[in-house]
Order: C-alpha cells, then structure tokens, then sequence
C-alpha cells in the first residue's frame, strides 16, 4: 500500500531546511551575486540569514507571526525574507510604490505587529492610521519619527546575536509562507495565502533550469516573477542575480557583470531590447534561455536575435505556472499546455466546459495538496468565489486549440462584446501597440447609443511623437477584424496603474467617453467589413 500523501519532503520544499542543506553541502558555492559584481556563498548568505533571524527573535517575532517586509529589490530584502521564514514566521512583502489608503489597507489586512522597511518610505507611515503595527526596523534611518511606532536599527538583523530560539514545532510544508498581495486591479488588493509547498511548485514552470544557471531577477520581492526565480535556485542549487530594476539601456552589462544564464522578460521587456543596437561582441553571450511572456512575435524575434532559448507560461500569485511551454513554441500566442500534476478546464458561467476554440475562464486543479493557495487572508467570500466547485477559478479568459494549446484572450471582467461579437482587450491592444507612435495601450468597452459596448482605447505616446488619431484607425483596419476597430481613442500622459504598474481599466471604463475622447464615427471615417471572398 503507498504512503504516498503527496506533500513533498520538508527537505524538499520549506525554505529553512533547504538553506540549511545548500550551506552544509556546498558553503563556498555562490548563491547571491549582486549588480556590481559582488557575490556571496551559500555559506555566507546562510550565516547572514541566521543574524537576521536572531535579530527578529530579540524583536519577538516568533512562529506563525506576520512581519511586513517594505524594501526595493536588494540584498537586505532578501535576507529579511529567509530569516521570517527561518523562523517559522510570515512574509509579508508590500509594494514600495504603496501609500495612502492602499498603504492602509494592506498594512492593516495584515496583522503584523513588526515591519522592516526603508528609511525613505517611513513618512508615508505618518499619513495613516495604524492598526496592529507596533516596531519597525529601518534601513537607512531618514530620522522620522512615527508616534506609537517603537524604531530599531537595520544594523540589529546584520549583527544579531545570541542563540535562535527553538523552534515550537516544526515547519511543515502546508505551512504559510508568505501572504503576497494581488494587483487589486477591479477592487481592494487581496493577500494571497501562499504555503511552502505553493512556493515550491513554481519551480516546476522551469524546466531547464540546472546547479550551473545563475537567474538574473530584475523583477520586485512583492511579484511571484522576483519570488519565485529565488526559490527556484535555491532548489536546483544554481545562483541568483539582483538587479535593481529592469533597465533597458543597463540590461546586456548587467547580464555580463553577473555572468547570468536565463532571465524573465515580462510585457514590453523583450520589444525594447529588440529596438536597442546589438550589444558589444562577448557582451550578453552568457544569456542561454529566457522565460518570456506573452509570446508574441517580439519574443520570437528577441530569441532568434540573439540565439536564445526562449519559453513562455502563465503564472499567478494564487496558481503557480500551471502552464508552461516546451522550448522555442512557435505557436504566437499561446501560453503553452498544462504542466505535469496540473489539470486545467475553460469553462462558462457555470463551470461546463467549453467546446475546443470558445473562450470561457480558466480553472485550474492539482493533484497534490497545497500546490495551490490556500485562500484569501481575513476574505471567507473571495475564497469561496474562487474555489468554488473545488477548482480555482482564475477570472482570466483563455481558448484552446486542436493541438492542446492554451491562449489567454483577457481578463473576463475587462471582455467586450460589439454587436453580437465577444472581442479580446488584449488582441486589440497588442494590435494598437505595433504602431510605432504608440507606447501604452489599453482597450475597454465604453456604452453605445445603439446597443451593447462600442470599443475605446487609450494610449500613451513615446516621447516626442506627434499622432493623429485617424492615421490608428488606417493603421489598423488592414491588421484586425472590422469590429474590433475602436471608435473612440483618447490620448493620455501616462495610463492610470495600480502600484504594480498594472492598468486600471476600471477607471478608464467608469470615466466612459470623456470630453478628450476622438471619435471616428464624428470624424466620418468609415470602416470596410469583411465579406467572405474579398481579395
């Protein structure tokens, strides 16, 4: 009889007992390599990790306790996250763009009585009320004070000592490792349960990951995508490298400086790079595979230019890299096939799958226990709702094809439907962008004075370009269906963005068609409709 439960090892899978096996096998294998060449050993970074812990203890984090951690991407966020999971406690990672009343919110949601944060973001704790918060330790200390709020030095995590406690139990891998907050695009951000066992099945979406790659994160400790590369290294027991924020003009010396093998490029990242002149001979050649998402015809590009291995998947904070593709996908669009251990369904309205080419949501399931969230911190009805059925449910649309793959087509509250056709913001918006004029775009469905939506799209221009709004529509009616042309345009600064740089198209939907809005139907241009045999 198997006594298979299908929880993996804690050796396997909880961060403490992983660290503590990498420093014994390998001390003087580099883990941490930083932007300016520096690197630390598992060794080294282990015994800094201890400090840490030991500091917090004295502060009286214990385990299962929540500690906010308020850093830009660096080495001492790093290490504050592995010493509160070094204790057993709970990483709580904030948004340094956060501030206000979503500073407010997400502080409060989190019940932690102990933050770690930089010196330059404590005045911002002045501006709200505070609910639990009692210490915070401070990085660069700006001399701020916080009534209420008890301030230690950061110097207290680097030089702690005296012994770590003992653990009341041990950390098992169902545990909670962190509560990372969504985007918070449609409402309130909410924390996301995350277990050791969730963390530990992003390294599954990495497939060509070995000891010999160092990752290259240039994405932030609040987002799964500069989480999990870290997790993912310290499994295969390979390096990281940090870098501070993605730069395109400093990415190719910065994968030379840390000499990193893969990296990810996320959004516009690989179409930038794909603009830039090619990089110095030996600048960059380190870079062997690259996880790219979406896969669009610049990721492709970005690949065959400069002789990448590139992947592509979809990954959530809720559902780790449920899909994942095999090397060099040539399928545009697709963000490949459900990985082993996963199940996935498109499904409707009332979880009845769809036939093969519909769209419908995204579900997902696993056949391991706690390889997905655990649920929404202190938010009973988000958890039902998502759970419902006992699949997740991802709130993203996607269709599939003969061959298996799966596409994402849009947020399904962010879906527009035009005269009897359902049309994807995504599809739109990838068209509108290959206008050389055009840096942002979002498309939203705005009311008609007919019937149903009537399609508005709202760009930002790159810096220094002049743009007529009907020189868009004759751009686009060749490269899109005569639905999905957008009617109204409006030309905006910069898109309105959640702290994750997220746009909120809920905004732009509510404001409607506002003043400044360009209409084609004013400006009399009309739009051809396709008819079968037109040449």
């Amino acid at each position: 009889m198997s006594t298979d439960t299908g929880v993996y090892p804690r050796e396997q899978c909880v961060l403490r007992y992983l660290l503590e096996a990498r420093a014994a096998a390998t001390p003087d294998k580099t883990y941490v390599a930083l932007q300016d060449g520096s690197t630390l050993s598992y060794g080294d970074f282990h015994a800094r990790v201890r400090a840490a812990a030991s500091g917090l203890a004295r502060l009286g984090v214990a385990q299962g306790d929540h500690v906010v951690v308020w850093l830009p991407t660096g080495l001492e966020g790093l290490t504050t996250w592995f010493a509160i999971n070094y204790l057993g406690a709970v990483y709580v990672p904030l948004n340094i763009a956060y501030r206000g009343g979503i500073l407010e919110h997400a502080l409060n949601l989190s019940d932690a009585k102990l933050a770690v944060i930089h010196g330059d973001l404590a005045s911002r704790l002045t501006e709200i009320p505070l609910a639990s918060l009692r210490d915070v330790v401070v990085l660069h200390d700006r001399g701020v004070q916080i009534a209420g709020l008890a301030t230690h030095p950061f110097s207290l995590l680097e030089h702690g000592e005296g012994r770590l406690p003992e653990l009341a139990a041990p950390i098992e891998p169902w545990d909670t490792h962190a509560i990372i907050f969504t985007s918070g695009t449609t409402g309130p951000s909410k924390g996301v349960l995350q277990s050791y066992m969730h963390l530990y099945n992003y390294t599954m979406g990495y497939t060509l990951a070995t000891a010999a790659d160092r990752f290259l994160v240039s994405l932030p400790l609040f987002h799964v995508g500069g989480t999990s590369p870290r997790m993912v290294m310290l499994t295969r027991g390979g390096s990281i490298a940090l870098m501070e924020a993605f730069s395109t003009d400093s990415f190719w010396e910065v994968v030379h400086r840390t000499q990193s093998t893969t990296t990810i490029l996320l959004g516009v990242m690989a179409s930038f790079l794909n603009k830039l002149p090619a990089p110095p001979d030996g600048i960059g050649k380190c870079l062997k595979w690259v996880s790219v998402v979406p896969l669009d015809e610049e990721a492709i590009a970005f690949g065959k230019r400069f002789n990448i291995t590139i992947k592509t998947g979809f990954n959530m904070t809720e559902a780790p890299s449920p899909l994942v593709s095999e090397p060099n996908p040539t399928a545009i669009g697709s963000a490949g096939r459900p990985r082993a251990g996963i199940e996935c369904r498109i499904v409707d309205a009332h979880d009845c799958e769809v036939a093969v080419g519909d769209i419908g949501e995204l579900i997902v399931s696993s056949d391991r226990p706690w390889a997905l969230n655990h649920g929404y911190y202190k938010n009973p009805q988000a958890t039902v709702e998502a759970w419902r059925n006992g699949w997740f449910h991802t709130g993203d649309g996607f269709r599939r094809d003969e061959q298996g793959n799966y596409y994402f087509v849009d947020r399904i509250k962010d879906a527009i439907r035009r005269r009897g056709e359902n049309i994807s913001s995504f599809e739109v918006e990838a068209e509108v962008l290959k206008h050389p004029m055009i840096r942002e775009a979002a498309a939203v469905a705005v009311k008609s004075d007919v019937a149903e939506d009537e399609v508005m799209v709202a760009v930002s221009l790159a810096p220094g370009a002049e743009f007529d709004p009907a020189e868009l529509i004759h751009f686009l009616q060749p490269r899109m269906a005569h639905f999905m042309i957008p009617r109204y345009v409006r030309v905006l600064p910069d898109l309105p963005k959640t702290p994750t740089s997220k746009v909120q198209k809920h905004l732009l939907r509510s404001a409607g068609v506002t003043p400044d809005a360009w209409d084609r139907e004013a400006a009399g241009i009309r739009i051809r409709r396709e008819r079968l045999g037109d040449g």
